[in-house]
């Protein structure tokens, strides 16, 4: 679907997008039309800027104007721009490598794709293109919008949350959004705003200042000097009666004092100091720029031509009659309304100050959107614990920021990010984040005295409360993982959280081992786990859906929590209140399968079909009672709590049942592990993995299941003593 079309003097511009149907659908769903709006801005040039929506009706943009959006997250972007026969070259020119790339130029058309991942806020496409020996640039503004939150306000409380609790934690570098910022007169200054203010000011600074030393301000210093009678142009009274003595001596010299211009000056000096501290700045920054992996080469090259520029201004011969700078002792008027030195003055103090998060003209990126909504709900629930735990409770916060090694902070991990909750020196709960950086990552859950011996990822926040009820400091521990995705909605409005994380939720639990500080021995200690993302609906309606019900259930389910929505989040506080206030004696009571110590092997067994697979001798070995793996499809229901699982029963379809087989192991496996066959990128999904062992037959034969009792791939939970109600007669 073509959505935009940019007409140029030298080109026209095709954007599309050939699901903006239903992404538009969603976003409506999920955001309102009304806040799906974007601001649409660009360089000369244009003839028209044509929008057509799904009905194939035109709207025209004009500059400046608020319409419609075209660009969301996750989204991927076709572009196509014709350009006339006069235009004999043209590329792509965003600062990552990665998207020129996505872009060649061939027979007068540059074509590629766009695509902006989580990374949400104003942005722009950036062509360069030369008409003979002329480069020209364009550039086309827009706002890209999530599918999911309001950017126009959640985004911004969701930074000012972060900001209030981590200042500069937003900040990140090498994105494809930006945001409007503006200077404060007092605070830090990272390199980051630094780098980000010279930016937009850096073709003023340079301007100013080489027309400072084409016309610089002097100021008239005197000088003796002597001089013979016929070069004096005046004659100072004193001299009167010495010239009236030596007239008749042409050779006679007399002593004079000359006004002479000087350049330096106060200004001047300041000037130079100016220059030479932004020089060096730049130089230290940009080598640490040019070691990210991705930066384009057109944008290296444009960082290397503006060093030198600032350099060779250095060496200019201008200042080498000025001396160094030793501070204003006064006001100077010079630098405040003179030409040139105005500039360089404003320029120089932007860069010493801080930065403010109120809409500005400097452009500041921030970190993708899914991780600050992980780094937000970690906030959110150490809030709402505090709140819960009352006024008089101590907060230890030992939450360590760390510079990522180029301009950006982050927030530690596991021990570093800890917030303890104390009364009276007594521990009363624990929260901890853990980020995490790579999909691959497989380190332990960074959290004291918590094991994860095999899966390979981590919750987002671990949250641990001491009881001293039943025993001395018995922990109870709850994962909580931020999920920035919404899966569908029902037919009640209530917006529904992604399956294949609720099903992360059990393999993570069942995954991760506690371990005492005076024994090796791995103990279950893991209560519940849950997924917050950011639904909508009406409380009401969220109460009664499944994701929230399986809670109670099977302590696994999910909470609807977004910037603003106060009543969805209550029922999160309700929950932890009830985590907080709940004996640990009654709590074990409910979740004893969970709890190592106090557990007996149950009789709970799962009843699922087999059937033919590319695994060699798959469905053989389960026909001769020897298999030793079961793999489930990509979906498996989240109804069933798989710690409860002791034994598989495999079903035939047309046979029945018969053999009974002990559940050793659960682990996650990729359907290319699972069939044993190579799939393709993207189709290589995750499923369940049952290692098992043969327990014993149920029978000779095989027993059939009644006809309503299975569908294909599905599966029954059951215990064996239930288990007569499913069989045929």
């Amino acid at each position: 679907m073509e959505l935009l079309t940019i007409k140029h003097q030298d080109f026209t511009m095709s954007i599309e997008c050939s699901k903006f149907d239903a992404i538009w659908d969603k976003a409506v769903r999920n955001v309102g039309e009304e806040n799906l709006t974007s601001n649409y801005s660009w360089t000369d040039g244009v003839v028209s800027v044509v929008r057509q929506d799904e009905d194939g009706n035109e709207q025209n943009i004009n500059q400046g104007e608020s319409a419609p959006a075209v660009f969301f997250d996750n989204a991927e972007y076709p572009i196509w721009v014709e350009f006339g026969s006069h235009v004999k070259d043209a590329r792509f020119g965003s600062m990552l490598q990665g998207d020129n790339e996505n872009f060649s130029f061939r027979r007068g058309i540059l074509a590629g794709f766009i695509n902006y991942g989580n990374d949400i806020g104003k942005s722009e496409i950036l062509i360069d293109y030369k008409v003979g020996t002329e480069l020209r640039h364009f550039r086309f503004g827009f706002e890209v919008l999530s599918t999911k939150l309001n950017y126009h306000e959640h985004w911004r409380q969701i930074i000012e949350d972060i900001e209030s609790e981590y200042r500069m934690l937003s900040l990140d570098y090498m994105k494809r959004t930006f945001h409007g910022f503006s200077p404060e007169s007092s605070g830090e200054t990272p390199d980051l705003v630094w780098w980000s203010i010279f930016a937009e000011e850096q073709k003023k600074f340079i301007k100013a200042v080489k027309g400072i030393i084409e016309r610089p301000r002097h100021r008239l210093h005197g000088i003796e000097t002597y001089l013979r009678a016929d070069k004096l142009t005046r004659i100072p009274v004193n001299l009167e009666n010495e010239l009236a003595e030596h007239r008749r001596e042409q050779a006679h010299l007399y002593r004079v004092e000359q006004q002479i211009q000087s350049n330096d000056t106060q200004e001047n000096r300041f000037l130079k100091h100016a220059l030479g501290q932004i020089t060096n700045k730049y130089e230290s920054l940009k080598k640490r720029i040019e070691s990210i992996r991705g930066m384009s080469d057109p944008y290296k090259e444009d960082m290397k031509e503006m060093l030198n520029t600032l350099k060779h201004l250095e060496r200019n011969p201008f200042f080498r009659t000025v001396g160094r700078f030793k501070g204003l002792n006064q006001e100077s008027m010079v630098l405040q309304k003179a030409t040139g030195y105005s500039q360089v003055y404003r320029t120089w103090n932007l860069l010493r100050r801080a930065y403010s998060l109120n809409e500005g003209i400097y452009r500041l990126q921030s970190k993708d959107i899914a991780t600050l909504y992980e780094i937000w709900c970690f906030i959110e629930v150490s809030h709402i614990v505090k709140e819960l735990l009352g006024i008089d409770v101590d907060v230890d916060h030992r939450n360590r920021m760390e510079m990522n090694g180029i301009f950006t902070w982050e927030l530690g991990k596991g021990e570093h990010s800890r917030i303890l909750f104390k009364k009276d020196n007594v521990e009363l709960a624990e929260l901890v984040y853990n980020p995490k950086h790579t999909e691959k990552e497989n380190d332990n859950i960074s959290m004291e005295n918590l094991v994860v011996p095999t899966v390979a990822q981590k919750p987002d926040i671990v949250l641990q409360l001491t009881k001293q009820d039943l025993q001395k400091d018995m922990k109870m521990t709850y994962l909580f993982d931020a999920k920035y995705r919404i899966e569908g909605r029902t037919p009640t409005g209530v917006d529904t959280p992604p399956e294949d994380a609720i099903n992360q939720m059990h393999r993570y639990r069942d995954a991760i081992y506690y371990k005492e500080h005076s024994s090796n021995e791995l103990k279950k200690e893991v209560i519940g786990g849950y997924i917050l993302f950011p639904g909508d609906g009406q409380k009401a309606d969220v109460e009664v859906s499944k994701f929230y019900k399986t809670i109670s259930e099977v302590n696994i389910g999910a909470f609807p929590l977004r910037p603003k929505d106060k009543e969805n989040r209550k029922l999160l506080e309700h929950f932890i209140k009830e985590l907080i206030e709940t004996k640990s004696s009654t709590t074990i009571s409910k979740v004893i399968p969970q709890k190592g110590a106090f557990i007996e092997v149950g009789d709970r067994v799962l009843i699922g079909m087999v059937r033919e697979s590319s695994r060699k001798n798959y469905l053989k070995k389960f026909e001769e009672g020897t298999a030793d793996l079961y793999y489930t499809g990509p979906s498996f229901p989240t109804s069933i709590a798989l710690h409860n699982l002791h034994y598989f029963i495999p079903y035939f379809k047309g046979k029945g049942i018969r053999d009974v087989y002990e559940i050793t192991r659960v682990r996650t496996i990729k359907g290319s592990e699972a069939k044993q066959i190579d799939m393709e990128e993207g189709k290589d999904d995750l499923r369940l993995a049952f290692h098992l062992k043969p327990h014993h037959k149920l029978s000779q034969e095989y027993q059939n299941l009644k006809p309503h009792v299975l569908i294909d791939y599905t599966f029954l939970d059951t215990t064996f003593g239930e288990m007569e109600n499913y069989l045929e007669v």
